[in-house]
């Protein structure tokens, strides 16, 4: 990624950068149908953001649309990939070989979105040393060693939140910058590592209480 990408990226609002692959994963159905062109209005009718926001949303990528034609298709998903880091492969581990832990290393989807998760690390002497989806788990002990000599910075979280906070101190002692947390439990990490929740308990509760808010509007009609 150029450094014109990585200036973007730090101006582009977190909102806004959870929508965007939203968009780019529209414009590879598109892509893959034949399309050659988009408007945001087209987008606005099949996402549901109005097509204001959409035309803010693509002026952070620097993207310019045409009058009636609206944008090229090739290239705007270029353009969203190198944002997004799709262009570039970044290696990550994954600490907690539990059952989500195993499902999210067997997942080749992240291959294109520039994820490679190269390892898993537990304490649990019935799945350390062995294979899954073709990739090793090791021991919690060999995690900086490990981290160091492929100079990993990006790693998955998924212990148990009694063991989050001392788990997300090894992985900072071993080099890790990002943290992509799947803990229930927030985690304390020093100013220059990034963290991003993924709290699976608030979003079943989300989706439930929607849930329970249309069943209820739909008995009432």
């Amino acid at each position: 990624m150029s450094s014109d990408s990585n200036s973007s990226i730090q101006q582009i609002p977190e909102p806004t950068l959870r929508r965007l692959p939203l968009y780019h994963q529209l414009l590879s159905e598109k892509h893959s149908e034949g399309a050659k062109n988009i408007s945001c209005t087209e987008i606005s009718n099949i996402l549901g953001f109005t097509a204001i926001q959409i035309r803010k949303d693509l002026a952070y990528t620097g993207a310019v649309g045409r009058s009636k034609t609206g944008y090229n298709v090739k290239e705007l998903l270029y353009i969203l990939e190198d944002i997004l880091g799709y262009t570039k492969t970044k290696d990550a581990l994954i600490v907690g070989a539990g059952n989500l832990g195993l499902a999210l290393m067997g997942y080749d989807g992240f291959k294109n979105y520039g994820l490679n998760i190269v390892a898993a690390f537990d304490t649990d002497p019935q799945k350390t040393g062995k294979l899954f989806h073709g990739k090793a788990v090791f021991d919690i002990s060999e995690l900086e060693k490990l981290a160091k000599e492929k100079g990993i910075k990006i790693g998955i979280l998924t212990v148990p939140s009694a063991f989050a906070q001392e788990t997300a101190d090894l992985m900072v002692n071993a080099g890790i910058k990002a943290i992509w947390n799947f803990a229930p439990v927030k985690i304390n990490v020093p100013d220059d590592v990034l963290v991003q929740h993924e709290n699976l308990a608030s979003s079943l509760a989300v989706l439930s209480h929607k849930l329970d808010n249309l069943t209820s509007v739909q008995r009432n009609e």
